[in-house]
């Protein structure tokens, strides 16, 4: 994958993932305004366990297969592509199929370790989706692995918008109807696999017309099957792990948080309700991650090949030019929304229900991201096996995190332990990339761009505290939200252009304007 193919497939998957993020994140806001915090905390509760059963059930074939792919592509073995991507739709579907059972057989156990058996009904619906996305996540990383990005974009936008749109309108006609917060969650859970089943539509009639399908006079054999699912999952497991950052982070809360409130003394009917406050937070941390989420697929197999092609100057300029534009997208990111909490808050979730613990998740997005970029970099450069150790590092971290200051902070306990766990992952990932290229993560320039960040913050966030955001109506916080990002937008670039950050070059090449002009 050349430059120019690699800065357009990361715009591509940039604008995909965004809108797929928004839609992800903003409808927890509408389903919260219309089934109530009860019933965000049992999806918030739930959802992650999902997200962790569908990973390890294609055991991180996606990237796995963009990878192996990716370098049978260089070696231009059309034979491989095709038995790599028949071993990966044998494995997924089975994985899949005993995700499933295993989640429905033990249904009663794992509802009772997240909040009680309000969970079980949410729970058995969206495990559903697991017999048919593991399939489809496989012609994603096809399609990435053949260096073509639009599958896998528009696929996303298309699985989103149908699965958000079943979501609103489920949870509207339950709660019309009267149904139990039980019942609407389980409800709801249903959009995810309407979604899933339209991806996968779309993608294997993509697949059926795509040009480069790989083609082999050699029949497909168990010998081939033996000989790919091997180094398959010899690659693609750490991958999994690696894969699983923020799922793995999510369903430790899932289950550490409600133990963590019960030994507050909270009751447990009360545990999803709060578990729905920090829900929120969740959804605004996903936008903030946006870039650092799209940009690993084309990452990893990007470093892959230049490592192959023994390219370590190209490979160290791509891990370095990643983490500057992280730094310029990232710490603005996080200090606009530690700045803008209590707008952001009462605008989108109607009160300031838990806005200390929204401000400490809202600024952690930084390293968060990072933590993400760091992983996939790891995974390209061949050791996924110390991505996946950072990430278990981290996974413990956070269990005696939580069970450390959530008895004695609450809610915001967890808030804090993740901030702390995220910030520590972050120096472990830069120092493992470093141990095998010197590349440089702070110089003159990320510290300008961390103070122009931080100034920014002051100016839209010091009205929120002067004025008495409480007596605020929900339509003045949102306009105050969006003329905040306007001008702290504006002035942040002018800042970084004073600095000499960037240049005015810096807007011309910008994929977006290129694609503009053309």
């Amino acid at each position: 994958m050349s430059k120019s193919t690699f800065v357009q497939s990361t715009v591509i998957l940039t604008i995909a993932t965004l809108i797929s993020k928004i839609l992800g994140s903003i409808f927890r806001i509408p389903l919260q305004n219309i089934a109530g915090d009860e019933v965000l905390g049992i999806f918030s509760l739930v959802y992650p366990v999902y997200m962790v059963a569908l990973i390890l059930s294609v055991a991180g074939l996606p990237l796995a297969i963009s990878k192996l792919i990716a370098e049978a592509q260089t070696q231009s073995d059309r034979s491989s592509v095709r038995h790599i991507y028949i071993t990966a739709s044998i494995l997924a579907i089975t994985f899949g199929i005993v995700s499933f059972l295993l989640i429905f057989a033990f249904s009663v156990e794992i509802a009772n370790l997240l909040g009680g058996s309000s969970t079980r009904l949410a729970l058995i619906v969206v495990a559903g989706t697991l017999l048919v996305a593991p399939y489809m996540a496989v012609y994603r990383g096809f399609f990435q692995g053949m260096g073509d990005m639009k599958p896998t974009a528009l696929s996303q936008v298309l699985e989103q918008f149908i699965r958000v749109g079943f979501i609103l309108v489920i949870a509207y006609y339950l709660v019309n109807q009267g149904y139990s917060n039980e019942v609407i969650a389980g409800g709801v859970m249903i959009g995810s696999i309407i979604g899933a089943l339209a991806s996968l539509l779309y993608l294997r009639l993509t697949y059926q017309r795509f040009s480069d399908k790989p083609v082999s006079t050699a029949p497909y054999s168990f010998a081939d099957f033996k000989k790919w699912s091997k180094t398959g999952l010899k690659v693609s497991i750490p991958i999994a792990i690696g894969s699983l950052t923020m799922a793995l982070f999510n369903v430790v809360d899932s289950f550490t948080i409600p133990y963590g409130l019960k030994l507050t003394g909270t009751p447990v009917s009360d545990v999803n309700y709060l578990y729905g406050i920090y829900g929120r937070g969740l959804a605004l941390v996903q936008i903030a991650t946006v870039f650092a989420t799209s940009i690993v697929l084309p990452l990893v197999p990007l470093i892959t090949k230049k490592l192959a092609n023994n390219d370590l100057e190209g490979t160290r300029q791509v891990i370095e030019k990643t983490h500057f534009m992280s730094h310029i997208i990232s710490w603005p990111a996080a200090f606009g929304l530690l700045a803008l909490t209590l707008p952001l808050n009462l605008g989108l979730f109607t009160n300031l229900e838990g806005s200390s613990m929204l401000a400490i998740i809202n600024f952690s997005s930084v390293f968060t991201a990072f933590v993400l970029v760091g992983t996939g970099i790891l995974q390209g450069m061949n050791l996924v096996r110390t991505a996946a150790v950072v990430i278990l590092i981290g996974i413990l971290l956070k269990i005696i995190g939580n069970l450390l200051f959530i008895p004695s902070l609450g809610i915001e306990g967890a808030a804090v332990a993740s901030l702390i766990v995220y910030a520590v992952l972050m120096f472990i990932n830069i120092n493992s990339i470093k141990k095998h290229f010197n590349f440089r993560f702070l110089n003159l320039k990320v510290f300008q761009i961390i103070m122009s960040s931080i100034l920014i913050g002051v100016i839209i966030g010091a009205p929120t505290i002067l004025l008495s955001i409480n007596e605020w109506t929900r339509l003045q916080s949102l306009t105050y939200i969006a003329i905040a990002i306007v001008i702290g937008g504006i002035i942040y670039f002018i800042l970084l252009l004073v600095f000499k950050v960037i240049d005015k070059s810096f807007f011309h090449n910008l994929p977006f304007m290129k694609m503009i002009q053309q």
